[in-house]
């Protein structure tokens, strides 16, 4: 027996906003960048952030929200629209293009000052909401073979490496 499924809305707060340079959105070029997660203060206490020192890097969910809304895209298309890539569907995309659009990274943690994260290449401009920040266990890594598309990893062959529109956060 089918059911038709239920419109279901979740309301999120953000828990704290980015603050970097960069304030367009680019498809490549993260490597060296550098930002800070300020964290909602009148929230949060620095007892939050009690030992989130210990890990090395973090997983950053958080609202792509500059996104235009209606540019949504449901069925195959080939990544950023290269011809040379196959079409694939919505679910084979990792970009800003997604219903709820929400952007998970992982970043490595440079130091903490206060409410202050202070991350490098976090691929999130200035003033992204963020939605949560975890540390990253390795232990919750891959577990077998990873295997990735060809055009996936010749798409994302520039997405970390530096420019001289690498910045940091101030």
């Amino acid at each position: 027996m089918e059911t038709e499924p239920v419109a279901e809305q979740i309301v999120m707060t953000p828990i704290a906003h980015i603050i970097s340079d960069i304030t367009e959105v680019t498809d490549d070029y993260w490597g060296g960048t550098e930002a800070i997660i300020r964290i909602d203060d009148e929230r949060f206490t620095s007892e939050s952030l009690v030992g989130l020192e210990d890990f090395s890097h973090l997983e950053v969910v958080f609202h792509f929200h500059l996104t235009d809304k209606n540019d949504l895209h449901f069925g195959a298309r080939p990544a950023r629209n290269n011809p040379a890539w196959p079409a694939t569907g919505y679910f084979a995309h990792r970009n800003m293009r997604k219903i709820n659009w929400i952007g998970v990274s992982r970043c490595r943690l440079i130091k903490i000052d206060g409410m202050d994260l202070h991350v490098a290449e976090l691929d999130a401009v200035d003033g992204t909401p963020v939605l949560d920040v975890k540390p990253w266990f390795p232990e919750f890594g891959p577990r077998g073979e990873v295997r990735s598309a060809t055009w996936a990893t010749e798409m994302l062959s520039d997405y970390f490496a530096p420019t001289d529109n690498a910045a940091s956060a101030e």
